[in-house]
């Protein structure tokens, strides 16, 4: 598991990661959306915001590295997007993700 790279969409403008709320409030728990290939996350924008497809870059973090990531940014767990079209997202809390 701790061989496994995971990639992320990260915004050019403003250095935040692309999450989910699952709720769909400003206020409630947020997820780090993951994928498993570049492809993945790139397919994903091209699907779903092509217009904003040019503001955001792919960047690739080793699984030993992702629960860093969720305290740094307070992230309440991750999205592990396995399908982009259409979104198949499972929601993993930060203490259940390996």
């Amino acid at each position: 598991m701790y061989s496994q790279v995971y990639y992320l969409l990260r915004s050019k403008q403003d250095g935040r990661h692309l999450a989910a709320r699952p709720d769909g409030s400003e206020t409630e728990k947020t997820f780090l959306l993951m994928f498993s290939a570049d492809y993945e996350a790139l397919s994903y924008l091209s699907t779903h915001a092509s217009d904003l497809r040019d503001r955001f870059s792919v960047e690739s973090v080793p699984a030993y590295q992702i629960k860093d990531l969720l305290s740094r940014w307070g992230f309440s767990g991750v999205g592990l997007v396995s399908d982009p079209m259409p979104p198949r997202v499972e929601f993993l809390q930060r203490d259940r993700f390996p």
